[in-house]
């Protein structure tokens, strides 16, 4: 982080951990006040100035709470060197680098592009594009259907399987 700030001249959003001992003030920081990010009292995108332990420079800490599909209480931390953000602006770019994992990880699972058994410039280039193309379909079908990509691709499998099935079954009547 410091190397970020300080001479890349950069912005960054990460997220933290609950455990991550900040400071919330200068003087805080100078007497070695520290504490455990989850021990502060913090509300849903409130967002706060803290000096984390061994960063030599202020940074914005949010906190977002979520709840998760089994209905527990989730917390996500994120801090940033930008100091005007506020905290629904810092979870919304943060929403954004999300979306582009979700991209890069249905890519290379979903539409085969980490598999690529293919040895020249050419093939490789047509193996890329093809898993693009791919993923471009699956994300076409996920809007229709209202489902995630991974299960789009279990659905597809499922009755693909049925298809072949059926299909032994009436080879066999034969």
């Amino acid at each position: 982080m410091n190397y970020i700030h300080a001479k890349l001249n950069k912005l960054f959003i990460l997220g933290i951990k609950s455990n991550r001992i900040v400071a919330c003030s200068l003087d805080d920081k100078i007497n070695r006040n520290y504490q455990p990010v989850k021990s502060l009292d913090l509300k849903d995108s409130e967002a706060i100035d803290v000096y984390l332990q061994g960063i030599n420079f202020p940074v914005r800490l949010m906190k977002k709470i979520f709840t998760n599909e089994d209905g527990s209480t989730g917390h996500l931390y994120l801090i940033t060197n930008d100091l005007e953000t506020d905290g629904d602006g810092l979870y919304k770019i943060y929403q954004k680098r999300w979306k582009i994992e979700e991209y890069h990880k249905s890519i290379k699972q979903n539409a085969s592009l980490a598999k690529s058994p293919t040895k020249t410039v050419r093939s490789q280039c047509n193996h890329i594009f093809a898993s693009i193309v791919a993923f471009c379909k699956l994300e076409t079908l996920s809007v229709k259907a209202q489902l995630n990509h991974f299960a789009l691709k279990y659905k597809l499998l499922v009755r693909s399987n049925q298809i072949a099935f059926e299909e032994l079954r009436r080879l066999k009547c034969l």
